[in-house]
């Protein structure tokens, strides 16, 4: 599946518009596409009006320090993780003035997968004020890029389900 920088674009200036009616502020906090999400989002003019800020915590002592992510959550689980993407949602409300948040960590490869989270597994976490937080896993395919672009464009996709539940 090739996701092109127009559908990207596109899908940020929809999730914009969704983000700006129903009054919300986006953080994002992003490990495995490296701030991808947040350069989308802040692509769409005007976008101060509803995107607040965005954190990249590529490594776990980023993670903890900058979210809040439990060394025993880390330690228990990996960086890719269900637990993981929610404690990061979390943090990002708590450390934002933000009212939604998307989080992301993943294997984009060419390695470090293995045979319980190989190349392609993906968890996005997406958070409304103080609901819990909705996360799902991917098994995305492709190269680094396009498994960063699937990533970015379920982020995305996810944030205008949230956004459609306010």
């Amino acid at each position: 599946m090739t996701i092109s920088d127009t559908r990207l674009q596109a899908l940020a200036l929809e999730t914009g518009h969704r983000l700006k009616s129903a009054r919300l502020r986006l953080a994002t906090a992003e490990s495995c596409t490296g701030g991808w999400i947040a350069k989308c989002m802040t692509d769409v003019a005007g976008s101060s009006e509803w995107f607040d800020r965005g954190f990249v915590t590529y490594s776990n002592q980023a993670k903890m320090e900058m979210l809040g992510v439990r060394a025993a959550t880390l330690a228990r689980h990996g960086a890719v993780s269900e637990q993981t993407v929610r404690e990061m949602a979390a943090g990002a409300l708590a450390n934002s003035r933000a009212r939604v948040a998307v989080a992301v960590s993943g294997i984009a490869g060419p390695s470090g997968g293995t045979p319980e989270k190989p190349v392609g597994t993906v968890w996005l976490g997406w958070q409304l004020d103080d609901n819990p937080a909705l996360a799902r896993r991917w098994a995305f395919e492709g190269d680094r890029d396009a498994i960063r672009r699937q990533a970015v464009l379920k982020a995305m996709e996810g944030l205008l389900d949230v956004c459609s539940r306010q």
